[in-house]
């Protein structure tokens, strides 16, 4: 196998391949790249237990500025180690070539590395997914999904099925839910050329965030294909496969709550303000706690620290409907909701002191919703 490209060119490709590789691999060989060198370019491939990501360098790419004089595949690992000599090398081209089978012989300019590589014919098969059934989804759209629902995966493995984010699809919509059972995030969209389809699954969440650094903003569209216990993301030159989790994922739909005692319309940003300021004093004492009082057509945010001090301050809102209320919530988890809101007016819907209570926008009310658990507190 023998090739010579580009090296920003190799880099970027090697740099996406390199999110599906992990150093701490129970399977050595999956530490490194698989190269595969052919007529058409060169494929990257890198994967571990959860994600496989396979990527390609065409021939006729002007950037790429590939030739390929000899076919072959090897698998060069550790994958940063080699990626740390393609990064250091010397001129704008280099050259791989592998010797006496797995020596490999990486130069650049009057540089000249030879490492030991792997037989790539020891190198899991990536799955087969058949892409008949498949859709596409808007890039930018899919990213600001996973942004607005991985915030509540749990990080707990104690309950695997939690740790991922739960996609069903159905009668056109695309419904994404995930919660560590102290909040929940949802968010339903339409999306075209689903109409026959049927599809209830669960993305492990780290899947999903590694697929977000991967998608580059000038991409328009992927395409989405789902196999038995595997899913696979699509772009032109770039395939990226996750492993589904099984089980059944709990009934999220009942947590939801139909009607609410007390609702406050209000801008998203002035409340993650307010919030913010209020935990920079909870976060200094024991009891990572903040209180919501709505009372006499008011809203004060207050942080109480016994051992630093106090913070109140009013909240400007547009309005308040409802009875008087006092809740108490974890800081952290409502900044997290609200940031996945961005700079939009959203309605704060309470039910009761001890009751879950629910964020949504103002416009579009059931296709996102945040939920958050209060805490109890002793006064």
């Amino acid at each position: 196998m023998k090739f010579t490209v580009n090296r920003q060119a190799f880099l970027k490709k090697l740099k996406d391949v390199q999110l599906a590789v992990s150093s701490r691999s129970t399977i050595p060989i999956l530490t490194g790249i698989k190269l595969i060198a052919s007529e058409d370019g060169v494929q990257l491939t890198g994967s571990n237990s959860d994600i496989s990501i396979e990527t390609f360098i065409r021939t006729d790419d002007e950037q790429a500025d590939l030739e390929v004089s000899g076919k072959g595949q090897i698998v060069l690992q550790p994958a940063r180690f080699f990626s740390d000599i393609v990064n250091k090398l010397p001129d704008e081209t280099f050259t791989v070539e592998v010797k006496d089978h797995v020596q490999t012989a990486i130069t650049s300019a009057s540089s000249s590395f030879i490492i030991n590589g792997l037989d790539a014919g020891n190198y899991p098969h990536l799955p087969e997914i058949d892409t008949d059934q498949s859709f596409t989804l808007p890039v930018n759209l899919l990213k600001k999904i996973i942004k607005q629902t991985v915030i509540a995966v749990s990080t707990h493995e104690s309950r695997p099925i939690l740790t991922g984010i739960h996609l069903t699809i159905s009668e056109g919509k695309l419904k994404a839910v995930a919660t560590d059972s102290h909040r929940l995030s949802q968010r339903v969209i339409p999306i075209e050329g689903t109409q026959g389809l049927s599809h209830n699954l669960v993305i492990p969440g780290k899947s999903l965030q590694e697929l977000t650094r991967l998608l580059d903003d000038s991409l328009e569209e992927i395409e989405v294909a789902i196999a038995e216990n595997q899913i696979l993301f699509k772009t032109e030159d770039t395939l990226f496969y996750s492993r589904l989790l099984e089980g059944n994922y709990p009934d999220t739909d009942r947590l939801i709550p139909d009607s609410s005692s007390t609702e406050v319309a209000l801008e998203a940003q002035v409340l993650l303000g307010a919030v913010e300021r209020a935990s920079l004093l909870s976060h200094e004492g024991k009891n990572n706690v903040v209180k919501l009082t709505v009372k006499d057509g008011q809203v004060e945010i207050t942080g109480n620290s016994p051992e630093v001090g106090r913070v109140n301050e009013m909240v400007s809102t547009q309005s308040i409907d409802g009875e008087d209320m006092e809740i108490s919530f974890n800081p952290d988890y409502l900044k997290a909701a609200l940031t996945t809101f961005g700079p939009v007016d959203i309605k704060l819907k309470l039910i009761s002191t001890l009751r879950p209570f629910v964020l949504v926008p103002s416009e579009d009310k059931n296709e996102f919703i945040q939920l958050i658990t209060p805490i109890r507190t002793s006064n």
